[in-house]
Protein backbone atom coordinates (compact mmCIF):
# COMPACT_ATOMS: atom_id res chain seq x y z
CA UNK A 1 0.00 0.00 0.00
CA UNK A 2 1.14 3.55 -0.68
CA UNK A 3 1.70 5.78 2.33
CA UNK A 4 1.10 9.18 0.72
CA UNK A 5 3.55 11.02 2.93
CA UNK A 6 1.79 10.12 6.20
CA UNK A 7 1.71 12.69 8.96
CA UNK A 8 2.60 11.78 12.52
CA UNK A 9 -0.16 13.21 14.70
CA UNK A 10 0.30 14.48 18.26
CA UNK A 11 -1.20 11.17 19.43
CA UNK A 12 1.52 9.21 17.64
CA UNK A 13 -0.78 7.98 14.87
CA UNK A 14 0.31 7.86 11.23
CA UNK A 15 -2.38 9.64 9.22
CA UNK A 16 -2.40 9.73 5.41
CA UNK A 17 -2.04 13.18 3.87
CA UNK A 18 -5.32 12.72 1.97
CA UNK A 19 -8.44 10.83 3.07
CA UNK A 20 -11.34 9.25 1.21
CA UNK A 21 -14.67 10.57 2.51
CA UNK A 22 -17.73 8.30 2.48
CA UNK A 23 -20.60 10.72 3.13
CA UNK A 24 -23.66 10.55 0.87
CA UNK A 25 -22.51 7.39 -0.94
CA UNK A 26 -25.57 5.39 0.23
CA UNK A 27 -25.83 1.97 -1.45
CA UNK A 28 -22.68 2.58 -3.49
CA UNK A 29 -20.53 3.02 -0.37
CA UNK A 30 -18.96 -0.45 -0.31
CA UNK A 31 -18.09 -0.47 -4.01
CA UNK A 32 -16.58 3.01 -3.85
CA UNK A 33 -14.50 2.30 -0.74
CA UNK A 34 -13.13 -0.88 -2.33
CA UNK A 35 -12.25 1.07 -5.49
CA UNK A 36 -10.66 3.89 -3.48
CA UNK A 37 -8.42 1.55 -1.51
CA UNK A 38 -7.49 -0.56 -4.53
CA UNK A 39 -6.47 2.66 -6.29
CA UNK A 40 -4.21 3.56 -3.36
CA UNK A 41 -6.17 5.38 -0.65
CA UNK A 42 -5.12 4.27 2.81
CA UNK A 43 -7.32 6.60 4.88
CA UNK A 44 -11.12 6.28 5.15
CA UNK A 45 -13.42 8.79 6.86
CA UNK A 46 -16.93 7.80 7.94
CA UNK A 47 -19.41 8.40 10.80
CA UNK A 48 -22.03 6.65 12.91
CA UNK A 49 -24.69 8.84 11.33
CA UNK A 50 -27.15 6.90 9.12
CA UNK A 51 -28.57 10.20 7.91
CA UNK A 52 -25.49 10.84 5.76
CA UNK A 53 -23.25 7.75 6.00
CA UNK A 54 -23.62 4.01 5.45
CA UNK A 55 -21.00 2.95 7.96
CA UNK A 56 -21.89 -0.75 7.77
CA UNK A 57 -21.11 -0.74 4.06
CA UNK A 58 -17.67 0.69 4.80
CA UNK A 59 -17.20 -2.36 7.03
CA UNK A 60 -18.39 -4.62 4.24
CA UNK A 61 -15.80 -3.04 1.96
CA UNK A 62 -13.06 -3.59 4.52
CA UNK A 63 -14.04 -7.26 4.82
CA UNK A 64 -13.90 -7.62 1.05
CA UNK A 65 -10.51 -5.91 0.91
CA UNK A 66 -9.20 -8.21 3.63
CA UNK A 67 -10.01 -11.17 1.42
CA UNK A 68 -7.91 -9.52 -1.27
CA UNK A 69 -4.93 -9.30 1.06
CA UNK A 70 -5.32 -5.74 2.33
CA UNK A 71 -5.05 -5.93 6.10
CA UNK A 72 -6.93 -3.70 8.50
CA UNK A 73 -3.60 -2.56 9.99
CA UNK A 74 -2.57 -1.02 6.68
CA UNK A 75 -5.52 1.38 6.74
CA UNK A 76 -6.32 4.52 8.73
CA UNK A 77 -9.95 4.40 9.81
CA UNK A 78 -11.73 7.48 11.15
CA UNK A 79 -15.31 7.63 12.39
CA UNK A 80 -17.44 10.06 14.40
CA UNK A 81 -19.87 10.29 17.26
CA UNK A 82 -22.74 12.43 16.01
CA UNK A 83 -24.84 14.16 18.70
CA UNK A 84 -28.64 13.94 18.57
CA UNK A 85 -28.91 17.29 16.78
CA UNK A 86 -27.15 15.80 13.75
CA UNK A 87 -29.11 12.54 13.60
CA UNK A 88 -32.23 11.52 11.70
CA UNK A 89 -34.88 11.30 14.48
CA UNK A 90 -36.19 8.12 12.86
CA UNK A 91 -32.81 6.40 12.63
CA UNK A 92 -30.64 7.12 15.67
CA UNK A 93 -27.81 4.60 16.20
CA UNK A 94 -28.01 4.79 20.00
CA UNK A 95 -30.57 5.31 22.77
CA UNK A 96 -31.73 8.92 22.53
CA UNK A 97 -32.91 8.80 26.15
CA UNK A 98 -29.50 7.70 27.46
CA UNK A 99 -26.96 10.08 28.97
CA UNK A 100 -24.52 11.75 26.57
CA UNK A 101 -21.73 9.57 27.92
CA UNK A 102 -23.74 6.43 27.27
CA UNK A 103 -24.68 7.65 23.79
CA UNK A 104 -20.99 8.04 22.97
CA UNK A 105 -20.26 4.54 24.29
CA UNK A 106 -23.15 3.00 22.34
CA UNK A 107 -22.22 4.86 19.16
CA UNK A 108 -18.61 3.71 19.43
CA UNK A 109 -19.64 0.08 19.90
CA UNK A 110 -21.97 0.38 16.90
CA UNK A 111 -19.15 1.82 14.80
CA UNK A 112 -16.80 -1.02 15.68
CA UNK A 113 -19.52 -3.54 14.84
CA UNK A 114 -20.38 -1.75 11.59
CA UNK A 115 -16.73 -1.52 10.56
CA UNK A 116 -15.92 -5.07 11.71
CA UNK A 117 -12.91 -3.86 13.65
CA UNK A 118 -11.70 -3.95 17.23
CA UNK A 119 -10.20 -0.47 17.12
CA UNK A 120 -10.64 2.91 15.44
CA UNK A 121 -7.59 4.96 14.48
CA UNK A 122 -9.33 8.30 14.89
CA UNK A 123 -12.55 9.08 16.80
CA UNK A 124 -14.11 12.46 16.05
CA UNK A 125 -16.82 14.43 17.82
CA UNK A 126 -18.98 15.37 14.83
CA UNK A 127 -19.94 18.77 16.25
CA UNK A 128 -19.47 20.61 19.56
CA UNK A 129 -22.21 20.28 22.15
CA UNK A 130 -23.46 23.23 24.16
CA UNK A 131 -23.12 24.21 26.93
CA UNK A 132 -19.49 23.42 27.67
CA UNK A 133 -20.46 20.91 30.35
CA UNK A 134 -22.20 18.73 27.74
CA UNK A 135 -19.24 19.07 25.40
CA UNK A 136 -16.95 17.81 28.14
CA UNK A 137 -19.32 14.97 29.04
CA UNK A 138 -19.08 13.73 25.47
CA UNK A 139 -15.32 14.27 25.37
CA UNK A 140 -14.75 12.43 28.62
CA UNK A 141 -16.67 9.46 27.21
CA UNK A 142 -14.47 9.60 24.10
CA UNK A 143 -11.43 9.68 26.38
CA UNK A 144 -12.63 6.37 27.82
CA UNK A 145 -12.56 4.94 24.29
CA UNK A 146 -9.00 6.24 23.97
CA UNK A 147 -7.72 4.96 27.30
CA UNK A 148 -9.18 1.50 26.58
CA UNK A 149 -6.86 1.44 23.52
CA UNK A 150 -9.83 1.15 21.17
CA UNK A 151 -9.36 4.65 19.72
CA UNK A 152 -5.92 5.78 18.59
CA UNK A 153 -6.64 9.50 18.77
CA UNK A 154 -9.47 11.97 19.35
CA UNK A 155 -10.64 14.99 17.37
CA UNK A 156 -13.50 17.37 16.74
CA UNK A 157 -15.36 18.45 13.61
CA UNK A 158 -17.50 21.44 12.62
CA UNK A 159 -15.90 23.60 15.31
CA UNK A 160 -15.64 27.16 14.00
CA UNK A 161 -15.47 29.02 17.32
CA UNK A 162 -11.90 29.25 18.58
CA UNK A 163 -13.06 29.97 22.13
CA UNK A 164 -15.00 26.68 22.16
CA UNK A 165 -11.91 24.85 20.92
CA UNK A 166 -9.66 26.55 23.47
CA UNK A 167 -12.01 25.62 26.34
CA UNK A 168 -12.11 22.00 25.17
CA UNK A 169 -8.32 21.87 24.86
CA UNK A 170 -7.84 23.36 28.32
CA UNK A 171 -10.21 20.95 30.07
CA UNK A 172 -9.43 17.81 28.08
CA UNK A 173 -7.10 15.24 29.58
CA UNK A 174 -6.58 13.72 26.12
CA UNK A 175 -6.08 16.69 23.82
CA UNK A 176 -7.64 16.75 20.33
CA UNK A 177 -5.15 15.59 17.71
CA UNK A 178 -7.22 16.70 14.70
CA UNK A 179 -9.94 19.16 13.76
CA UNK A 180 -12.06 18.58 10.67
CA UNK A 181 -13.82 21.66 9.27
CA UNK A 182 -15.31 22.91 6.07
CA UNK A 183 -12.57 24.90 4.34
CA UNK A 184 -14.41 27.85 2.88
CA UNK A 185 -14.69 31.60 2.57
CA UNK A 186 -17.59 32.10 5.01
CA UNK A 187 -15.35 31.29 7.99
CA UNK A 188 -12.33 33.12 6.62
CA UNK A 189 -10.79 29.70 5.93
CA UNK A 190 -10.36 29.22 9.69
CA UNK A 191 -7.11 31.19 9.61
CA UNK A 192 -7.08 31.92 13.35
CA UNK A 193 -8.12 28.37 14.23
CA UNK A 194 -5.51 26.85 11.91
CA UNK A 195 -2.70 28.98 13.33
CA UNK A 196 -3.73 28.14 16.90
CA UNK A 197 -3.91 24.43 16.05
CA UNK A 198 -0.55 24.46 14.26
CA UNK A 199 1.10 25.89 17.38
CA UNK A 200 -0.23 22.89 19.33
CA UNK A 201 0.36 20.18 16.77
CA UNK A 202 -3.35 19.75 15.99
CA UNK A 203 -3.78 18.69 12.36
CA UNK A 204 -6.45 20.41 10.31
CA UNK A 205 -8.59 18.29 7.96
CA UNK A 206 -10.68 20.01 5.30
CA UNK A 207 -13.96 18.78 3.79
CA UNK A 208 -16.14 20.11 0.97
CA UNK A 209 -12.88 21.65 -0.18
CA UNK A 210 -13.58 21.67 -3.91
CA UNK A 211 -17.33 22.30 -3.99
CA UNK A 212 -17.03 25.29 -1.64
CA UNK A 213 -14.22 26.94 -3.61
CA UNK A 214 -15.03 27.20 -7.32
CA UNK A 215 -13.53 30.71 -7.32
CA UNK A 216 -10.20 29.27 -6.15
CA UNK A 217 -10.20 26.54 -8.79
CA UNK A 218 -10.89 29.08 -11.53
CA UNK A 219 -8.43 31.68 -10.23
CA UNK A 220 -5.62 32.92 -12.45
CA UNK A 221 -3.03 31.53 -10.03
CA UNK A 222 -4.44 28.01 -10.06
CA UNK A 223 -5.09 28.01 -13.80
CA UNK A 224 -1.50 29.07 -14.53
CA UNK A 225 -0.10 26.44 -12.17
CA UNK A 226 -2.31 23.82 -13.81
CA UNK A 227 -0.83 24.64 -17.18
CA UNK A 228 2.72 24.72 -15.82
CA UNK A 229 2.53 21.36 -14.05
CA UNK A 230 0.11 19.75 -16.52
CA UNK A 231 -2.23 18.98 -13.64
CA UNK A 232 -5.92 19.69 -13.04
CA UNK A 233 -7.06 22.60 -10.88
CA UNK A 234 -8.19 20.25 -8.07
CA UNK A 235 -4.76 18.61 -8.10
CA UNK A 236 -3.08 21.99 -7.68
CA UNK A 237 -5.45 22.93 -4.85
CA UNK A 238 -5.04 19.61 -3.03
CA UNK A 239 -1.25 19.75 -3.39
CA UNK A 240 -1.19 23.24 -1.93
CA UNK A 241 -3.19 22.01 1.06
CA UNK A 242 -1.00 18.98 1.71
CA UNK A 243 2.17 21.06 1.47
CA UNK A 244 0.79 23.51 4.04
CA UNK A 245 -0.11 20.77 6.52
CA UNK A 246 -3.83 20.46 5.73
CA UNK A 247 -5.29 16.99 5.14
CA UNK A 248 -8.06 17.21 2.52
CA UNK A 249 -10.94 14.78 2.21
CA UNK A 250 -12.07 13.78 -1.24
CA UNK A 251 -15.33 12.00 -1.85
CA UNK A 252 -15.07 11.55 -5.59
CA UNK A 253 -17.02 8.69 -7.15
CA UNK A 254 -15.00 8.67 -10.38
CA UNK A 255 -12.03 6.36 -10.76
CA UNK A 256 -10.14 8.90 -12.86
CA UNK A 257 -10.47 11.51 -10.13
CA UNK A 258 -9.33 8.99 -7.51
CA UNK A 259 -6.18 8.42 -9.53
CA UNK A 260 -5.67 12.15 -10.01
CA UNK A 261 -6.16 12.89 -6.31
CA UNK A 262 -3.55 10.31 -5.36
CA UNK A 263 -1.03 11.51 -7.94
CA UNK A 264 -0.67 14.95 -6.30
CA UNK A 265 2.40 13.68 -4.48
CA UNK A 266 4.25 13.32 -7.78
CA UNK A 267 5.02 17.04 -7.90
CA UNK A 268 5.75 19.83 -5.45
CA UNK A 269 4.90 23.52 -5.51
CA UNK A 270 7.74 25.95 -4.90
CA UNK A 271 7.84 28.36 -1.96
CA UNK A 272 6.96 31.21 -4.32
CA UNK A 273 4.00 29.27 -5.71
CA UNK A 274 2.77 28.44 -2.23
CA UNK A 275 2.90 32.16 -1.37
CA UNK A 276 0.89 32.96 -4.48
CA UNK A 277 -1.70 30.40 -3.40
CA UNK A 278 -1.72 31.79 0.15
CA UNK A 279 -2.77 35.18 -1.16
CA UNK A 280 -5.98 33.64 -2.54
CA UNK A 281 -7.18 32.89 0.96
CA UNK A 282 -5.96 36.05 2.65
CA UNK A 283 -7.73 38.31 0.14
CA UNK A 284 -10.84 36.09 0.06
CA UNK A 285 -11.65 36.62 3.74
Amino acid sequence: MLDHHPLNTAAGIKMPAILYGTAWKKQKTAELVVNAVLHGFTGIDTACQPKHYNEAMVGRALAQLKKQGIKRESLFLQTKFTPLSGQDPNNIPYDKHASIAEQVAQSFQTSKKNLQTEYIDSLILHSPLSPHSELMEAWQAMQTCYTSSNAGQLGISNCYDLDVLKALYQDAQIKPAVIQNRFYKDTGYDIAIRHWCADRGIIYQSFWTLTANPHVLSSKTVVELSVHYKKTAPQIFFRYLTQTGIVPLTGTTRLQHMQEDLSIFEFELTTEELCAMNSLFVTAV
